[in-house]
């Protein structure tokens, strides 16, 4: 049960990243580059911070070397930023797909917690900041949506 818990939540991280980045294609360069002042900045910043937490997360989940934080200002393009996310996606993907039960409930070398309570980090952490895009693109006049995960799970029935 838990192992199909955390694929889930983790599907849903990565699919309602997905409509985000959808939105994001809607409004111009300069409303994805501008800054602000709360949490990281733009909203390129934002997104690149994601996947920026989501691979350093997945290396230590890996036992991989840190690989350290993701410089936004070295995607200077949607399509460049958007790029990474979805090569993170695919690889956090991918990962979970061949946990058991067991992997979950165990850390490993480079993280201390068990790996469920380290990916249902990335999960809270994205609806975090995916809010913060969501309400900027608001701003923006984009038509939004709720990330609600209930609402997630009555769209794919």
């Amino acid at each position: 049960m838990q192992t199909e818990l955390v694929k889930t939540f983790i599907t849903y991280h990565i699919d309602t990243s997905r409509r985000v980045w959808d939105l994001i294609d809607t409004i111009t360069d300069d409303q994805f580059l501008a800054d602000e002042i709360y949490s990281h900045g733009s909203i390129r910043n934002l997104m690149v911070h994601l996947a920026s937490v989501d691979r350093r997360w997945l290396a230590g989940l890996k036992n991989l070397d840190d690989v350290g934080h993701l410089k936004e200002e070295d995607y200077t393009t949607r399509a460049a930023a958007r790029e990474i996310f979805e090569s993170v996606a695919k690889n956090l993907s991918v990962y979970v797909s061949t946990l058991t039960e067991e992997a979950l409930n165990k850390p490993t070398d480079k993280v201390e917690q068990p790996q469920w309570q380290i990916l249902l980090h990335l999960v809270n952490h994205g609806t975090d900041h995916r809010a913060t895009v969501l309400q900027r693109l608001n701003e923006l006049d984009a038509k939004t949506f709720p990330q609600d995960f209930v609402m997630w799970l009555w769209e794919r029935k």
